[in-house]
């Protein structure tokens, strides 16, 4: 199957403008259509992958940003992802960015998009939550609303998160896009410290669900350091590296600066990424699990994010360029790799290399 998507199946995609391609993905998995090709990966023992509270089936989820509207979590649980982050979802409908706004790269084996949240909002995602069938984890990313100042901005998370955290396995609070203006000054200082502890307080006032945060790979090793400590304080339970880069170094593509603004997401953030995995691991000394994503295309780069010291992996880009095996691909891949170097579970090799 794999070999037919990469032949057949991606070429004639590749024709469409990247968001019509994107959409008709969607609708081929509400039909069911991949299903009925792929069906669910075959069990794999990579030990108890138990995290922040919740059991995962497999290490590879789905990032936020595929699943905006959460139309297709139980399908893409079919492909064999252990887990789907759906959204960002934001307080308020809101449509995004201009068109167009998300652009392949394909000698880059990168996306760049500015989609800025276009989601239906909170009640609708809600809605549709309440009809899953819940093959999988599943967990929301919130954000805020395009409209909306930082320095209100604690309100409309907290506005979010009232009506998605009873639905949701966990929560992630993105404070990392670089498509919502000034959004990733949330990340700094006595804003992100304002932002987790309202979260979390309203969190624990009845039946808490696991908060992560989501974090840019655009950040100083000061600026890593100083996050991971407002988590720990805060008592986050993980944090998912990496969002999008806004750098442009040692792209390929001809005339990329024609497109514009946006964020970058694929085979140049694999290493940037896994470098900030192994800062976290290193800065929160392993105590706070890390979700790695950003450049995972093969199960070697998913094993190196282990290594560097993720518990769990996400995956977007590589799965638009992979096709719907790759699921099953990196989990069967990423198996056969701890059983040559000697580890009988996942969680021996998390760090291993940090």
């Amino acid at each position: 199957m794999s070999k037919i998507f990469e032949r057949f199946v991606r070429p004639l995609l590749f024709r469409f403008p990247a968001e019509s391609a994107h959409e008709l993905g969607i609708k081929a998995l509400e039909a069911g259509l991949a299903r009925r090709f792929v069906g669910r990966a075959a069990d794999l023992d990579f030990g108890p992958l138990r995290r922040f509270g919740l059991d995962f089936p497999n290490p590879i989820g789905v990032a936020a940003g595929f699943d905006k509207n959460c139309v297709v979590a139980d399908e893409l649980s079919s492909l064999g992802f252990g887990f789907v982050e759906v959204g960002t979802v934001t307080f308020h409908p809101q449509p995004g960015n201009e068109k167009p706004r998300l652009f392949r790269l394909p000698k880059d084996k990168a996306l760049l998009n500015r989609l800025g949240f276009n989601n239906d909002g909170a009640e609708a995602v809600a809605r549709r939550l309440k009809t899953l069938e819940r093959r999988c984890v599943i967990g929301v990313n919130i954000g805020r609303n395009k409209d909306v100042a930082n320095d209100e901005a604690v309100e409309n998370y907290l506005a979010a998160f009232d009506i998605l955290k009873p639905l949701a396995d966990y929560v992630t609070i993105n404070v990392s896009s670089p498509n919502t203006p000034n959004l990733r000054d949330l990340q700094h200082g006595e804003n992100l410290e304002e932002l987790l502890i309202a979260i979390q307080t309203r969190n624990r006032e009845a039946d808490p669900k696991p908060l992560l945060v989501k974090i840019a790979p655009d950040l100083t090793e000061a600026e890593i350091e100083q996050i991971v400590d407002t988590c720990a304080r805060t008592g986050i339970d993980g944090i998912i590296a990496t969002n999008t880069t806004t750098s442009r170094d040692g792209l390929t593509t001809a005339n990329v600066s024609s497109l514009g603004a946006g964020g970058i997401s694929g085979r140049p953030l694999t290493h940037r990424s896994t470098e900030v995995i192994r800062l976290v691991y290193r800065f929160s000394q392993g105590k706070l699990p890390i979700v790695g994503v950003g450049g995972i295309f093969t199960a070697d780069d998913a094993f190196d994010k282990i290594a560097a010291g993720a518990s769990l992996l996400q995956s977007y880009t590589g799965f638009v360029y992979g096709g719907p095996t790759f699921a099953s691909d990196i989990n069967l891949g990423l198996r056969s790799i701890l059983t040559e170097r000697g580890f009988k579970t996942l969680d021996e090799a998390v760090g291993s290399a940090a």
